[in-house]
């Protein structure tokens, strides 16, 4: 690594922060560098808490934000994001919102400022590349419906590039609820006529580098460098057209979960490293030069491992930011009298957003949107009791374990068509008696399965009439226990079965044979 990257990332430790943290640790792996098994590792673990969002968010939070630290999967990133945000919840508590605002005109004076402003929105993104293409066309619809669901006020340019990255990763009525979610309890009052809130939120951030940075913040004073000069696209877009676009989303990740402390700290961390050091003053004497520093921040520092860390190691929280909240709104009534616009009270992170609208389990119950009919037979219906039956609790156990239990169904046994050494021989008919019925007529022989000049016995080792006496014969089973060729009757009485002299010695020769043949196997 470069001497001068490895010095600078070393001036640009903090020193209320953990200067002393490795610099090979989870913070500073890349989202690419993520190998694919660790991947699906954290998929597995994000869908099982997705499955119990209420219970992780109130029982395991901390895990929750450690796991957004570490990156959303980006499969599940868009599901996870209206989950942070409680887009979720607002989207099913208002079934049916969307459509109507989507159906309805708008005004025409909000709409043609926006027409103006789709081509303007990552145009080299394949959603946005086209003009009339479906991301733009989404995009419409988005801000279109923002501005008829919150008339007074409005539509914002800054609100395009939310409503863009948002629809990147979700539909256009998620999209929409979690644009909702961002102005109302994420950025209040931020695109409200007169930018009060911004304004409000720079004297914060200002406040706030004279204890990070107190270079920067003498450097700024010097120059009398307002910080609605620079922060204002930062904040107002949550940096998505500052920063690189993996660093965006890693950035997102932590604010849609940690809220708005997130995007101060990587205000500060930006401050920190293009102005924080006497080296990087001497570059700029001036405003004009200052600006031009913090327009064209340096690559390196907008890095999505090294801003991750350093953003983990700034020591704000969001204490700190609604205690310097108070000081500035009190200032800011002294000198320029009470704010034209009331925002609602700003919500820091997912968590205060659920405790403060509890959802039921009904809201955050996930809609599978492809079904896969399962081969396996649906379960049995859990008996019900008769009205004279008592519930007792053995009962209940009971008819649960029943209920749990499927009964596979029968299994056919297919016949084997070979017979096998271990099967019991048929007894053999006597070849003294008749082959058959003198009574019975004759009929037509059934065609055989081979043409063969000769033909098969029907019982094991028995002669035909027509079978000369040298010829063996190997052993063939009947198949499918078809009749025998002639519809002969089988002799099964066993008094009527004698063994002669030579038909015992042939049994004993052809039994010897068999255990030789059964020894070889």
């Amino acid at each position: 690594m470069d001497t001068d990257l490895i010095l600078t990332f070393g001036l640009c430790s903090w020193q209320h922060g953990d200067s002393n943290a490795p610099f090979h640790d989870w913070r500073d792996t890349r989202a690419q560098d993520v190998p694919p098994e660790v991947l699906r590792q954290r998929e597995v673990k994000w869908l099982d808490m997705l499955s119990n969002w209420d219970k992780w968010m109130v029982k395991r939070h901390k895990k929750v934000r450690l796991r957004c630290q570490k990156g959303i999967p980006p499969s599940l990133r868009g599901r996870a994001w209206l989950y942070l945000s409680g887009g979720k919840v607002k989207r099913e508590q208002n079934r049916g919102k969307f459509e109507e605002l989507d159906s309805q005109a708008g005004d025409p004076k909000e709409l043609d400022v926006i027409e103006k402003d789709l081509h303007r929105q990552f145009p080299f993104h394949e959603m946005f590349v086209s003009r009339g293409g479906h991301g733009q066309q989404d995009l419409f619809r988005v801000l279109k419906a923002y501005t008829l669901y919150r008339p007074e006020e409005g539509y914002c340019q800054a609100q395009a590039p939310i409503a863009a990255v948002l629809l990147m990763h979700m539909p256009a009525e998620d999209a929409f609820w979690g644009l909702v979610q961002i102005c109302e309890k994420y950025l209040p009052g931020y695109y409200s006529a007169g930018l009060e809130a911004i304004q409000l939120d720079g004297e914060i951030l200002y406040a706030l580098t004279r204890r990070v940075s107190p270079l920067t913040y003498r450097h700024l004073e010097k120059h009398k460098i307002e910080p609605i000069l620079y922060m204002t696209e930062w904040f107002m877009c949550a940096f998505s057209r500052t920063l690189p676009w993996a660093s965006v989303l890693r950035v997102w990740d932590m604010f849609l979960c940690d809220g708005v402390k997130i995007i101060f700290r990587v205000g500060l961390v930006l401050l920190k490293c293009m102005l924080g050091t006497r080296e990087k003053l001497k570059t700029c004497q001036g405003q004009y030069e200052t600006m031009e520093l913090l327009r064209a921040i340096e690559p390196r520092y907008m890095q999505e491992g090294f801003l991750v860390r350093e953003v983990l190691d700034v020591p704000v929280s969001e204490r700190d930011v609604e205690s310097e909240h108070h000081v500035q709104l009190k200032r800011w009534r002294k000198n320029r009298g009470e704010l034209h616009w009331k925002s609602p009270p700003r919500m820091h992170g997912a968590r205060a957003i659920m405790a403060s609208e509890p959802p039921s389990r009904q809201d955050l119950r996930q809609n599978p949107t492809i079904i896969v009919e399962s081969p396996l037979p649906p379960p049995q219906p859990t008996p019900q009791l008769q009205k004279g039956e008592k519930k007792s609790k053995k009962g209940k156990k009971s008819i649960k374990k029943g209920s749990m239990k499927i009964t596979p169904p029968p299994v056919t046994e297919i016949p084997n068509p070979y017979n096998l050494p271990s099967d019991p021989k048929l007894p053999l008919r006597d070849p003294q008696l008749p082959l058959r019925d003198p009574q019975l007529p004759l009929r037509d022989p059934q065609p055989t399965l081979r043409d063969s000049p000769v033909q098969k016995p029907l019982v094991n080792d028995t002669p035909l009439p027509n079978t000369p006496k040298d010829s063996h014969l190997p052993h063939q089973p009947a198949l499918n226990d078809q009749p025998a060729l002639n519809h002969q009757p089988v002799f099964n009485d066993q008094s009527l079965l004698k063994e002669s002299p030579l038909e015992k010695s042939r049994l004993s020769l052809s039994s010897t044979e068999a255990d030789h043949q059964d020894t070889y196997l």
